[in-house]
């Protein structure tokens, strides 16, 4: 493989978490990491992120895409120009599946977004601190908000261009059920944990608290009040 993909050897399994900003990703790509059967899904492709069964995932965000897409065309090594997308991506990467996280609140993932903009602070973890304390901004959330349906919508459009259904994890369920999506997602991927297994709390904390809920209220009544404005 040349560019970026020639340290990759060719795992028996692969599969891409598709993702945008606070979608959830991490929280998902952690706990499939932890079992240590699926590979370790960063945004890297190294030989040493798959796992002894051969299984290799990797995670994209949809702003890059099209640049990852013609990287991989670069290389010469999975197709040319006259590849369709899918193509390309099924022979640089074998038996690949995609799974497509994503958040039914937007208003929330955009909240937490704006948060993370001004914190610096996009994986929170114990230990880890904030560059600076955020401050409510309703311009920076609107826009935040308008970036997250457009990213989505670029997800949307990729995957009715391909042709692919994906596996689709909402946030909000992968909370909820931590365990139980973590082995949906492993069904769908069609790994097998050895027996008795267990699949253990997620290491990312959910930034959601005190902070978050007075934002949301205050920027939900201020858009009410624009809109009676009007």
């Amino acid at each position: 493989m040349g560019g970026p993909f020639h340290n990759l050897r060719h795992p028996r399994r692969c599969y891409v978490v598709c993702a945008i900003p606070r979608s959830g990703s991490n929280l998902l790509t952690d706990g499939l990491h932890a079992t240590r059967q699926a590979g370790r899904p960063k945004q890297f492709f190294l030989e040493k992120l798959t796992t002894p069964n051969e299984v290799f995932g990797f995670k994209l965000m949809s702003w890059y895409l099209d640049d990852f897409l013609s990287r991989l065309r670069e290389t010469r090594a999975f197709g040319d120009a006259e590849t369709v997308d899918l193509k390309l991506l099924q022979n640089a990467f074998p038996r690949l599946k995609f799974v497509h996280v994503f958040r039914r609140n937007k208003l929330r993932q955009a909240l937490s977004t704006a948060r993370a903009l001004q914190t610096g602070l996009w994986k929170v973890q114990k230990g880890k601190t904030i560059q600076r304390e955020p401050q409510f901004d309703a311009e920076l959330i609107e826009q935040c908000l308008k970036e997250g349906q457009r990213q989505e919508k670029a997800w949307e459009c990729f995957f009715q261009r391909i042709g692919v259904n994906p596996f689709r994890v909402e946030y909000e369920k992968l909370c909820q059920d931590y365990e139980g999506t973590i082995r949906a997602v492993l069904d769908f991927l069609r790994i097998s944990l050895p027996r008795r297994t267990r699949i253990g709390p997620p290491v990312t904390v959910r930034q959601a608290d005190d902070i978050s809920r007075a934002w949301e209220e205050r920027f939900v009544a201020e858009r009410s009040a624009a809109l009676l404005q009007t």
